[in-house]
């Protein structure tokens, strides 16, 4: 059987109705088979599918919610079956999975991880607090097992902590700034190892190398203080990562009109 090309992206969009067109750009100039989506801030029901679509984009997954959070995965590709998790006792809309099958069965669980809050310091914050819970759950399902027999799987979202010292733009400054601390680094790393996930994007790009997915819109020129953090990942069962041939991140999407502060990052595989 002659290979195929599977192409995945994944982008923190911070608001898909606000920024619709952004994503129809999107999809028109990288044409990836899957688009995972966090942030969508829409409330389930209010998807605005219609110009994805038009674009052949016909499958949408979606759990979604007014003002905040919300994941969804769109695709050219028909799912197999779609399901959500919920996690620490909370219906905030985190996480939404969709198998497909580009010739294999191919499972894709797209996350947006609690971002934290401010303080690091689960007594007094209890947005950090929810973020190590998620976390713990997060392990312990990989660990029993979020992957069913034969299946490949692909990991991808927003997860919120950049693990790396090369994934922040100053690993010194940053170890007391959440997303970057050494309970949340450590955290994260204990999650891909229970499942025994490959972090692909460093596969490509050694670890020793600067790699960023988010600038802050705090910044006056995001591109030339280029204080940026790996936020976004993507992970594979060890089955899949032999596989993957390229991984993209598309810094210049940061430079787009009204843009998002994450960028889209695309993952190639040779299946």
């Amino acid at each position: 059987m002659p290979a195929m090309t599977f192409k995945i992206a994944t982008w923190n969009i911070n608001s898909v109705r606000l920024r619709i067109d952004l994503v129809c750009r999107f999809l028109k100039e990288y044409q990836p088979d899957v688009l995972c989506l966090q942030e969508t801030k829409c409330p389930q029901g209010q998807f605005p599918s219609g110009p994805l679509h038009d674009l052949g984009y016909t499958h949408i997954a979606e759990s979604g919610q007014k003002g905040y959070h919300g994941v969804a995965i769109v695709s050219r590709i028909p799912f197999v079956n779609e399901s959500l998790r919920r996690f620490c006792g909370k219906e905030d809309c985190r996480h939404i999975a969709a198998a497909v099958n580009p010739g294999h069965p191919l499972l894709i669980h797209n996350f947006y991880v609690p971002a934290g809050g401010d303080e690091p310091d689960p007594l007094i914050n209890e947005k950090f607090a929810h973020k190590l819970q998620f976390l713990d759950e997060l392990e312990s399902w990989f660990r029993e097992g979020a992957v069913p027999p034969a299946h490949e799987a692909i990991v991808v979202g927003d997860l919120n902590i950049a693990p790396l010292e090369q994934d922040v733009w100053s690993h010194k400054d940053l170890l007391k700034v959440v997303s970057h601390t050494p309970i949340e680094t450590s955290g994260l790393i204990r999650v891909q190892k229970a499942g025994n996930w490959v972090d692909v994007m460093r596969q490509h790009v050694p670890p020793d190398q600067k790699l960023y997915t988010w600038w802050s819109y705090r910044a006056q020129d995001w591109a030339q203080s280029n204080r940026g953090r790996r936020l976004d990942h993507v992970w594979t069962t060890e089955g899949l990562a032999g596989k993957c041939s390229a991984i993209d991140v598309l810094k210049d999407a940061r430079g787009w009109p009204r843009p998002s502060d994450h960028v889209p990052v695309i993952a190639e595989f040779d299946l």
